[in-house]
């Protein structure tokens, strides 16, 4: 049997794959099974941030594993305490939980907030705003907290206590905080997996304001967004803002699972031991890989992201087939006239692997992916879409 058949047997069928198999590669440049070569704008949905085999990132994963693997929390590790210190120092949030992916950290800050609105507030103030179009996780209680019916309908009922208002409603925002005992509200910067989309500066600016007026935790998801996607090292650093807790996974472990809960003054002490734990949390390889990621985001480095985007932006915004191109930094929405899986398949057909959001293609891709790979992978795309 060849992979993709012992994937049809024996893999339960919750993915919708292209039919490529991935065998190796080097940085945004991948190998498949078929001996093609193809340009990655994928990134493992956000994941690799500095593409396969990163050097840095495998010798130092690598000294790691070298040393030893993992060990319970019931020890120290320097791995855990140096990622910890250099998170807090890069935001300002005053300590962190560890978990293993976007979902858990997600879980974490929901506990965080009615753990807060319970002790400051009282007891039935547990309910979490989030908004319409948002995704947070698929597990049972941040489906919940996801605002889209569509990953609702089939494990009813979900867990309670979360209502959803418009993106970018601010009056709609207002009455959901006036209407319901509240503990938190927690939003997306760029709402990923509802289209590509970034919240307007006002909206943003506006939800914090509420915060602080009705003592309401305020829950900054940067799962995908974070880590310089944007090109900034979180995205809500864009807009100036201060969040209580901001969660991230993703592209700060480089390509092993890791979540982190970054907590800010407002929630820092609303843990203590035996309230929140995770037996892989803060692995010691993991954190190895994150702080060779983390320590190469310098602002330096993001301000090349930034001009990355603004490559894309330029080739494609106007192009025949596309009519508009959305998102922030290195995290793009494509919205085309043929469908978007249409785009999808005929840009594998040429090589290049991109993803989809809603109706639209999305781009991804490595963070230092080189410009003129990037510049050979977008004539391909604008090519797929005429």
């Amino acid at each position: 049997m060849n992979t993709f058949e012992k994937d049809k047997q024996f893999v339960a069928p919750t993915y919708g794959r292209f039919p490529v198999e991935i065998v190796g590669g080097k940085g945004a440049v991948l190998k498949g099974s078929d001996n093609k070569e193809y340009i990655d704008l994928g990134s493992g949905i956000a994941v690799n941030t500095f593409g396969f085999r990163d050097d840095e990132w495998v010798n130092a994963v690598k000294a790691q594993l070298d040393s030893f693997a993992h060990t319970s929390n019931l020890y120290y590790t320097s791995p855990c305490a140096d990622l910890a210190k250099m998170l807090c120092e890069r935001t300002g949030m005053k300590n962190v939980f560890y978990s293993n992916s976007g979902a858990e950290a997600n879980e974490c800050a929901i506990k965080a907030a009615r753990r807060y609105g319970s002790l400051n507030k009282g007891e039935d103030y547990y309910t979490i705003i989030t908004l319409e179009k948002s995704f947070h996780g698929r597990t049972h209680t941040t489906l919940a907290a996801t605002g889209q019916e569509s990953f609702h309908k089939d494990f009813l009922p979900l867990t309670p206590g979360f209502v959803h208002t418009p993106p970018n409603d601010i009056g709609s925002l207002r009455k959901t905080v006036n209407e319901n005992k509240c503990c938190a509200i927690m939003m997306e910067i760029v709402q990923g997996e509802g289209g590509v989309c970034a919240l307007e500066k006002e909206f943003i600016l506006e939800a914090q304001k509420l915060c602080r007026e009705n003592d309401l935790v305020l829950i900054i998801d940067e799962v995908q967004a974070g880590n310089g996607r944007t090109g900034k090292l979180y995205a809500y650093m864009h807009y100036g803002i201060t969040p209580d807790v901001v969660t991230t996974a993703k592209g700060l472990g480089g390509g092993l699972p890791i979540g982190v809960t970054m907590l800010g003054e407002k929630v820092k002490d609303i843990f203590a031991p035996g309230l929140n734990g995770s037996t892989f949390g803060g692995n010691p390889v993991c954190c190895s890989g994150a702080i060779s990621i983390l320590s190469r985001l310098t602002d330096e480095f993001l301000e090349e992201v930034t001009k990355k985007a603004e490559i894309i932006r330029e080739t494609l915004g106007g192009a025949e087939g596309i009519e508009d191109v959305s998102g922030l930094g290195l995290m793009i929405g494509i919205k085309t006239t043929k469908e978007a899986k249409e785009v999808v398949n005929k840009c594998i057909e040429n090589g290049v692997l991109v993803l989809t959001a809603k109706d639209k293609v999305r781009l991804l891709p490595p963070l230092n992916i080189d410009n003129n790979l990037l510049r050979k992978a977008l004539e391909v795309i604008k090519e797929a879409c005429k």
